[in-house]
């Protein structure tokens, strides 16, 4: 996904024979997930069919190359609803939104395309299965991300307490009488997220979990895939957005599982040198909104100060699709 906003960027190489040598170990799965490339079709699509501009409330996703692309092709990205005019489509993000947001949207009969996640969807249904049977819903993810905000927004104010480490499960209030379920945000850490599950079932042995795990496969297979080849790495470098819960997951992973020296970089260019002194061996992964160009761009700057060897180690296969709307899926008409 090339955007003239963010032209791609390249280093000038230095002789082979002058250059100190490093492996590159890439993981993989890495990169783009289901979830994130049908909300970036979603969009690609609108604006094919409606034209532009096509707004979107929030980042479609957590990564700025990719907002930027679209942004370029005519998806204008706003805060919050009232930023949009009559007569024009409105996508909500991959994230999910709370209820009140379609809602206002139909009060405005204004068109919107829903982008949301089908795993975060799944849990906004197990939300309110919950709330039907009447169980307190204690949800464990982290205070203030928009997948949270969405899902807590599922249900009447009071309804989900939030749960982000296992110091909160000791200071939950006691519920006599109540019945509790837990539910937990999609891209949270696999071990962090046991510990906290176990802490909930010894403080509250009857409280009911999801009948399937709601960490989604996209979040588990890439956190495996990092722990597969931390501990050779003598650093690890995560293409990813900031504020992209999975791919902060993926850096404490990576410290955890032995590699000390792991970094967050968007682009090629946030790479911190210094830092990664003299490696052996450099570990390469990039959270599920982080497109492969930005891979190969980072692979590209390590060859202009290494001679580079390329090797991949897989952990899994994966071939999940989901189906885009009926409004938008051609297959459909």
């Amino acid at each position: 996904m090339n955007s003239p906003l963010i032209p791609p960027q390249h280093e000038t190489r230095a002789p082979e024979s002058l250059l100190p040598a490093v492996e590159i170990v890439l993981a993989a799965p890495r990169g783009f997930c289901a979830g994130v490339d049908r909300a970036i079709q979603i969009v690609e699509r609108a604006i094919e069919k409606y034209g532009a501009p096509v707004y979107v409330r929030h980042e479609i996703v957590h990564n700025r190359f990719v907002v930027e692309s679209l942004a370029a092709k005519g998806a204008v990205f706003v805060d919050e609803l009232d930023q949009v005019p009559a007569g024009v489509p409105v996508i909500f993000s991959a994230h999910g939104v709370p209820k009140s947001v379609p809602a206002a949207a139909r009060n405005r009969n204004l068109f919107y395309l829903d982008a949301t996640c089908p795993l975060v969807s799944k849990v906004h249904r197990e939300a309110e299965r919950h709330h039907r049977e009447n169980h307190h819903i204690l949800l464990i993810g982290h205070a203030g991300h928009p997948e949270v905000i969405g899902t807590m927004g599922q249900l009447p104010d009071g309804a989900v307490s939030l749960v982000e480490t296992v110091a909160d499960v000791a200071r939950l209030p006691e519920r006599p009488g109540a019945s509790l379920a837990y539910i937990t945000q999609t891209t949270l850490s696999v071990d962090d997220t046991a510990e906290i599950i176990t802490a909930l079932q010894q403080r509250f042995p009857g409280i009911e979990g999801p009948k399937k795990e709601d960490i989604c496969y996209a979040t588990t297979n890439r956190q495996a895939a990092v722990k597969a080849i931390a501990a050779e790495c003598d650093a690890l470098l995560v293409i990813g957005a900031p504020n992209s819960s999975n791919s902060l997951r993926l850096v404490e992973v990576a410290q955890r599982s032995g590699c000390q020296v792991a970094q967050l970089v968007q682009r090629a260019g946030d790479i911190d040198w210094t830092a990664l002194g003299q490696p052996r061996r450099i570990g390469i992964t990039a959270g599920a909104s982080a497109p492969e160009l930005l891979v190969e761009e980072v692979i590209a700057a390590i060859r202009a100060r290494f001679n580079v060897t390329l090797r991949e180690i897989t952990t899994a296969t994966e071939a999940v699709q989901f189906k885009l709307p009926a409004a938008l899926d051609s297959s459909a008409a």
